[in-house]
């Protein structure tokens, strides 16, 4: 069953053409080569120690897992966890059509090699206070991204032309070139991610739909069901913060 819980979530890991993947760590442990390798082990926040990076919108709903997790998400969409016992959360996010537009996954541990890098551009980026633990002032915080790899004159999304928005504990980028995407994070008792790729098929996007994917990227992060997207996983925090 644990199998099954990590390799469900190996598929909301954006990892392009040439990122090799390492098979999955025992719990609570990281596989070699892995952007985790050498940080400590994570550990449970301290109650008062955290304070949620978002205001609750009036009228929102809050989902709240069993394992301290807690998010905001607008009245018209639902949240649910299908896997019931699966070990760790598994939420499944879709708005009011019904269309997914993220998924919470925890007691996860997987890692990425940087086998090649890609053109990158970050549409968006935000600190996410509330994530970090305690005791660790000298690592920077997650963050909240909206990023993509890949050629902007690709029709997309394919192996080495992709976007996705979600958490990542990975350094700001710098320079042409990237690896690929890395959008986990650490949380107890091994990893956890909140995102998805981005998908002009579900994601309602402006424009012209014959327009390059990475030119619907940027599109989207100019609309209404973005902005509702974005507050809600920003405002991912452990259940003891106050919202």
């Amino acid at each position: 069953m644990r199998a099954r819980v990590v390799a469900a979530a190996l598929g909301l890991v954006v990892l392009l053409g040439g990122c090799g993947v390492p098979a999955a760590s025992p719990e609570g442990t990281t596989a070699p080569g892995s952007p985790t390798a050498g940080i400590p082990a994570a550990s449970t926040p301290a109650p008062g120690s955290v304070t949620p990076s978002t205001v609750t919108p009036s009228g929102w709903q809050t989902f709240t897992t069993s394992d301290g997790l807690s998010f905001d998400y607008p009245p018209d969409w639902t949240a649910r966890d299908p896997g019931g016992k699966l070990g760790g959360a598994f939420v499944d996010v879709t708005n009011a059509d019904g269309k997914p537009m993220a998924q919470l996954r925890t007691n996860i541990v997987t890692g990425a090699e940087c086998g090649g890098q890609y053109p990158y551009q970050v549409y968006d980026s935000q600190p996410l206070q509330a994530l970090m633990e305690p005791g660790t002032a000298d690592r920077a915080a997650p963050r909240y991204v909206f990023e993509s790899r890949g050629d902007g004159t690709d029709p997309g999304p394919t192996q080495t032309t992709t976007a996705g928005y979600g958490i990542t504990m990975m350094p700001e980028e710098a320079g042409a070139l990237a690896c690929p995407m890395f959008h986990l994070f650490l949380w107890p008792p091994s990893g956890a991610l909140f995102g998805a790729s981005y998908d002009p098929a579900n994601n309602a996007t402006p424009g012209d739909a014959a327009l390059p994917y990475l030119e619907k990227a940027k599109l989207y992060k100019d609309t209404a069901e973005y902005r509702q997207l974005r507050t809600m996983i920003t405002s991912l925090r452990p259940a003891n913060a106050a919202g």
